[in-house]
Protein backbone atom coordinates (compact mmCIF):
# COMPACT_ATOMS: atom_id res chain seq x y z
CA UNK A 1 0.00 0.00 0.00
CA UNK A 2 1.49 3.13 -0.93
CA UNK A 3 2.05 5.65 1.75
CA UNK A 4 -0.73 8.62 2.12
CA UNK A 5 -1.06 12.06 3.66
CA UNK A 6 -3.96 14.17 4.47
CA UNK A 7 -3.75 17.66 3.63
CA UNK A 8 -6.44 20.21 5.25
CA UNK A 9 -7.23 23.15 3.11
CA UNK A 10 -8.71 26.96 3.91
CA UNK A 11 -9.96 28.45 0.88
CA UNK A 12 -12.64 31.16 -0.30
CA UNK A 13 -15.16 31.03 -3.00
CA UNK A 14 -18.04 33.44 -4.86
CA UNK A 15 -20.51 30.97 -4.63
CA UNK A 16 -22.75 32.83 -7.55
CA UNK A 17 -21.79 30.70 -9.70
CA UNK A 18 -22.32 27.67 -8.53
CA UNK A 19 -25.07 25.21 -7.57
CA UNK A 20 -23.53 25.13 -3.87
CA UNK A 21 -20.65 22.81 -2.18
CA UNK A 22 -21.96 19.67 -2.29
CA UNK A 23 -21.44 17.38 -5.66
CA UNK A 24 -25.04 17.18 -6.91
CA UNK A 25 -27.04 15.67 -9.91
CA UNK A 26 -29.39 17.54 -11.98
CA UNK A 27 -32.27 14.97 -11.65
CA UNK A 28 -35.14 14.35 -13.11
CA UNK A 29 -37.12 17.44 -12.68
CA UNK A 30 -34.17 19.97 -13.52
CA UNK A 31 -35.68 22.56 -15.53
CA UNK A 32 -32.01 23.97 -16.49
CA UNK A 33 -30.07 23.55 -19.64
CA UNK A 34 -28.64 19.73 -18.26
CA UNK A 35 -25.22 19.07 -17.91
CA UNK A 36 -23.24 17.01 -20.37
CA UNK A 37 -21.83 15.21 -17.18
CA UNK A 38 -25.16 15.21 -15.45
CA UNK A 39 -23.41 17.12 -12.52
CA UNK A 40 -24.43 21.09 -11.62
CA UNK A 41 -21.81 23.01 -10.97
CA UNK A 42 -20.52 22.86 -7.49
CA UNK A 43 -17.34 24.20 -5.83
CA UNK A 44 -16.42 20.74 -4.36
CA UNK A 45 -16.83 18.91 -8.01
CA UNK A 46 -14.32 21.79 -9.27
CA UNK A 47 -12.12 21.25 -6.59
CA UNK A 48 -12.35 17.29 -6.77
CA UNK A 49 -11.71 17.60 -10.24
CA UNK A 50 -8.71 19.79 -10.28
CA UNK A 51 -7.01 18.66 -7.36
CA UNK A 52 -7.27 14.88 -8.50
CA UNK A 53 -5.52 15.82 -11.95
CA UNK A 54 -2.42 17.41 -9.78
CA UNK A 55 -1.91 14.98 -7.68
CA UNK A 56 -2.99 11.97 -10.55
CA UNK A 57 -5.64 10.20 -8.97
CA UNK A 58 -9.01 10.36 -8.05
CA UNK A 59 -9.53 12.23 -4.54
CA UNK A 60 -12.66 12.98 -2.34
CA UNK A 61 -12.88 16.80 -1.34
CA UNK A 62 -14.38 16.69 1.99
CA UNK A 63 -16.02 19.84 3.35
CA UNK A 64 -16.63 21.03 6.84
CA UNK A 65 -19.98 23.17 5.72
CA UNK A 66 -22.63 22.60 2.90
CA UNK A 67 -22.96 26.12 1.97
CA UNK A 68 -26.46 26.10 -0.50
CA UNK A 69 -26.24 27.67 -3.93
CA UNK A 70 -25.22 31.26 -3.82
CA UNK A 71 -23.50 31.21 -0.37
CA UNK A 72 -20.00 32.65 -0.81
CA UNK A 73 -17.10 31.44 1.75
CA UNK A 74 -14.41 33.82 3.13
CA UNK A 75 -13.15 30.58 5.08
CA UNK A 76 -14.46 27.30 4.10
CA UNK A 77 -12.51 24.66 5.35
CA UNK A 78 -11.58 20.76 3.73
CA UNK A 79 -9.86 17.76 3.66
CA UNK A 80 -8.64 14.82 1.09
CA UNK A 81 -5.99 12.33 1.01
CA UNK A 82 -3.63 11.58 -1.66
CA UNK A 83 -0.55 9.21 -2.30
CA UNK A 84 1.35 11.99 -3.47
CA UNK A 85 3.48 12.68 -0.93
CA UNK A 86 6.17 13.84 -3.06
CA UNK A 87 4.42 17.00 -3.95
CA UNK A 88 5.41 20.15 -1.54
CA UNK A 89 2.29 21.38 -0.06
CA UNK A 90 2.90 24.97 -0.89
CA UNK A 91 4.06 23.54 -4.86
CA UNK A 92 -0.01 21.90 -4.46
CA UNK A 93 -1.38 24.89 -3.23
CA UNK A 94 0.09 26.96 -6.31
CA UNK A 95 -0.20 24.04 -8.84
CA UNK A 96 -4.56 23.86 -7.68
CA UNK A 97 -5.03 27.70 -7.84
CA UNK A 98 -3.55 27.95 -11.37
CA UNK A 99 -6.43 25.46 -12.68
CA UNK A 100 -9.20 26.75 -10.07
CA UNK A 101 -11.64 29.13 -11.74
CA UNK A 102 -11.14 32.89 -10.72
CA UNK A 103 -14.26 32.71 -8.07
CA UNK A 104 -12.59 29.67 -5.77
CA UNK A 105 -8.92 30.02 -4.46
CA UNK A 106 -7.37 27.92 -1.82
CA UNK A 107 -5.73 30.18 0.84
CA UNK A 108 -3.68 27.53 2.67
CA UNK A 109 -2.48 23.44 2.20
CA UNK A 110 -1.18 21.97 5.29
CA UNK A 111 -0.62 18.43 6.39
CA UNK A 112 -2.88 16.87 8.96
CA UNK A 113 -3.16 13.51 11.04
CA UNK A 114 -4.37 10.63 8.46
CA UNK A 115 -6.72 8.03 10.03
CA UNK A 116 -5.76 4.67 11.42
CA UNK A 117 -5.01 2.59 7.91
CA UNK A 118 -6.23 -0.68 9.37
CA UNK A 119 -9.06 1.46 11.70
CA UNK A 120 -9.73 4.13 9.22
CA UNK A 121 -10.68 5.92 12.15
CA UNK A 122 -9.11 8.68 13.46
CA UNK A 123 -7.02 11.76 12.21
CA UNK A 124 -8.42 15.66 11.55
CA UNK A 125 -12.06 15.17 9.94
CA UNK A 126 -13.09 18.20 8.59
CA UNK A 127 -16.89 17.85 9.62
CA UNK A 128 -16.44 15.86 12.50
CA UNK A 129 -13.70 18.08 13.65
CA UNK A 130 -15.95 20.76 13.41
CA UNK A 131 -16.63 22.85 16.66
CA UNK A 132 -17.28 26.36 15.88
CA UNK A 133 -18.63 28.33 12.84
CA UNK A 134 -19.51 31.87 12.17
CA UNK A 135 -21.20 33.16 9.30
CA UNK A 136 -22.29 37.19 8.08
CA UNK A 137 -25.03 38.53 6.26
CA UNK A 138 -24.71 41.39 3.93
CA UNK A 139 -27.74 43.89 3.31
CA UNK A 140 -27.23 46.69 1.07
CA UNK A 141 -29.73 49.20 2.81
CA UNK A 142 -30.17 52.29 0.38
CA UNK A 143 -32.85 53.78 -2.20
CA UNK A 144 -30.45 52.32 -5.19
CA UNK A 145 -29.20 49.44 -5.75
CA UNK A 146 -25.44 48.67 -5.61
CA UNK A 147 -24.84 47.25 -9.10
CA UNK A 148 -21.18 46.04 -7.60
CA UNK A 149 -22.54 44.29 -5.17
CA UNK A 150 -26.11 42.43 -7.25
CA UNK A 151 -24.57 39.42 -6.12
CA UNK A 152 -22.89 40.06 -2.82
CA UNK A 153 -25.28 41.47 -0.87
CA UNK A 154 -28.82 41.64 -0.49
CA UNK A 155 -30.64 44.92 -1.13
CA UNK A 156 -33.65 46.50 1.08
CA UNK A 157 -34.10 50.26 0.58
CA UNK A 158 -37.29 50.09 3.22
CA UNK A 159 -36.23 52.32 6.30
CA UNK A 160 -34.51 49.73 9.05
CA UNK A 161 -34.78 49.97 12.68
CA UNK A 162 -30.94 48.28 13.74
CA UNK A 163 -31.22 49.06 17.15
CA UNK A 164 -34.43 46.82 16.92
CA UNK A 165 -33.24 44.04 14.54
CA UNK A 166 -29.77 43.61 16.99
CA UNK A 167 -32.75 43.63 20.52
CA UNK A 168 -34.06 40.82 18.67
CA UNK A 169 -30.96 39.09 17.81
CA UNK A 170 -29.94 39.03 21.39
CA UNK A 171 -33.07 36.27 21.81
CA UNK A 172 -31.64 33.79 19.68
CA UNK A 173 -28.29 33.32 21.83
CA UNK A 174 -28.66 30.22 23.41
CA UNK A 175 -28.31 26.82 23.74
CA UNK A 176 -32.19 26.09 22.07
CA UNK A 177 -34.67 24.56 20.09
CA UNK A 178 -34.67 26.15 16.45
CA UNK A 179 -37.36 24.41 14.84
CA UNK A 180 -38.76 28.00 13.94
CA UNK A 181 -35.62 28.74 12.39
CA UNK A 182 -35.04 25.94 10.22
CA UNK A 183 -36.71 24.75 6.25
CA UNK A 184 -38.78 21.46 6.81
CA UNK A 185 -37.23 18.51 5.75
CA UNK A 186 -33.48 19.31 7.18
CA UNK A 187 -33.49 15.44 8.55
CA UNK A 188 -31.65 15.96 11.30
CA UNK A 189 -32.48 13.95 15.24
CA UNK A 190 -32.32 17.06 17.03
CA UNK A 191 -32.92 21.11 15.92
CA UNK A 192 -31.46 22.01 19.01
CA UNK A 193 -28.16 24.14 18.41
CA UNK A 194 -26.00 26.73 20.62
CA UNK A 195 -25.67 30.21 19.38
CA UNK A 196 -22.95 32.25 20.84
CA UNK A 197 -23.31 35.40 19.11
CA UNK A 198 -25.90 37.06 16.96
CA UNK A 199 -25.52 40.57 16.16
CA UNK A 200 -26.58 43.21 14.10
CA UNK A 201 -23.97 46.49 13.01
CA UNK A 202 -24.34 49.25 10.57
CA UNK A 203 -21.41 50.34 8.24
CA UNK A 204 -22.37 53.05 6.19
CA UNK A 205 -24.83 51.38 4.09
CA UNK A 206 -24.04 48.06 5.03
CA UNK A 207 -25.81 46.49 7.80
CA UNK A 208 -23.78 43.31 8.90
CA UNK A 209 -25.95 40.41 10.59
CA UNK A 210 -23.22 37.79 12.41
CA UNK A 211 -24.18 34.40 13.43
CA UNK A 212 -21.87 31.80 15.33
CA UNK A 213 -22.53 28.75 16.69
CA UNK A 214 -21.79 24.91 17.46
CA UNK A 215 -23.39 24.38 14.27
CA UNK A 216 -26.69 25.42 11.93
CA UNK A 217 -29.66 23.82 10.39
CA UNK A 218 -30.91 23.96 6.66
CA UNK A 219 -31.43 27.44 6.12
CA UNK A 220 -31.02 28.47 9.90
CA UNK A 221 -28.72 31.80 8.68
CA UNK A 222 -31.06 33.22 6.54
CA UNK A 223 -34.46 32.74 8.14
CA UNK A 224 -32.39 34.32 11.21
CA UNK A 225 -31.76 37.20 8.62
CA UNK A 226 -35.02 37.53 7.19
CA UNK A 227 -36.71 37.48 10.31
CA UNK A 228 -34.63 40.33 12.27
CA UNK A 229 -35.27 42.16 8.71
CA UNK A 230 -38.90 42.28 9.63
CA UNK A 231 -38.47 43.06 12.97
CA UNK A 232 -36.52 45.97 11.74
CA UNK A 233 -39.29 47.42 8.98
CA UNK A 234 -41.84 46.90 11.76
CA UNK A 235 -43.65 43.84 10.92
CA UNK A 236 -42.49 42.29 14.38
CA UNK A 237 -41.51 43.58 17.68
CA UNK A 238 -38.25 42.34 19.05
CA UNK A 239 -39.63 40.53 21.49
CA UNK A 240 -41.80 38.11 19.17
CA UNK A 241 -38.79 35.98 18.41
CA UNK A 242 -39.21 34.34 22.00
CA UNK A 243 -42.82 33.79 20.68
CA UNK A 244 -41.37 32.49 17.64
CA UNK A 245 -38.59 30.17 19.14
CA UNK A 246 -41.32 28.77 21.62
CA UNK A 247 -43.75 28.03 18.77
CA UNK A 248 -41.35 25.61 17.24
CA UNK A 249 -42.95 25.64 14.14
CA UNK A 250 -41.49 27.40 10.96
CA UNK A 251 -44.52 29.29 10.01
CA UNK A 252 -44.44 31.40 13.30
CA UNK A 253 -40.91 33.27 12.07
CA UNK A 254 -40.49 35.54 9.16
CA UNK A 255 -39.22 34.83 5.20
CA UNK A 256 -35.79 33.11 4.11
CA UNK A 257 -33.27 36.14 3.20
CA UNK A 258 -32.01 35.32 -0.59
CA UNK A 259 -28.45 33.35 -0.38
CA UNK A 260 -26.13 35.87 -2.51
CA UNK A 261 -26.12 38.15 0.82
CA UNK A 262 -24.58 34.94 2.79
CA UNK A 263 -21.36 34.38 3.56
CA UNK A 264 -19.04 31.55 5.48
CA UNK A 265 -16.68 33.47 7.95
CA UNK A 266 -14.50 30.83 9.82
CA UNK A 267 -14.53 27.26 11.07
CA UNK A 268 -12.71 26.40 13.85
CA UNK A 269 -11.84 22.92 14.55
CA UNK A 270 -10.33 20.23 17.69
CA UNK A 271 -7.25 20.65 18.72
CA UNK A 272 -4.64 18.42 17.20
CA UNK A 273 -3.69 16.61 20.45
CA UNK A 274 -0.61 15.55 18.74
CA UNK A 275 0.93 18.28 18.04
CA UNK A 276 -0.76 20.83 20.42
CA UNK A 277 -2.07 23.33 17.79
CA UNK A 278 -5.30 24.23 16.10
CA UNK A 279 -5.84 22.13 12.98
Amino acid sequence: MKPSVRYKLNLAYCGANYFGWQVQVAGATWKGARPKTGKLRTVQGVLTEHIGRIVGHPVTVVGSSRTDTGVHAKGQVAHFDTTSVHIPPEGLRRAVNNRLPDDVVINTIVEVPSPNPDTHRGGFDAIGDAVHKRYQYLIWHSLNRNVLMEHLAFHRWHDVDVDAMAAGAAHLVGTMDYTSFCRPGHGRESTVRTISDCSVSQRGKLIVVSVAGNGFLWNQVRIIVGTLVEVGIGRFKSDDIRHMLDARDRRAAGSTAPSHGLYLQWIQHRLNRGRGEPV
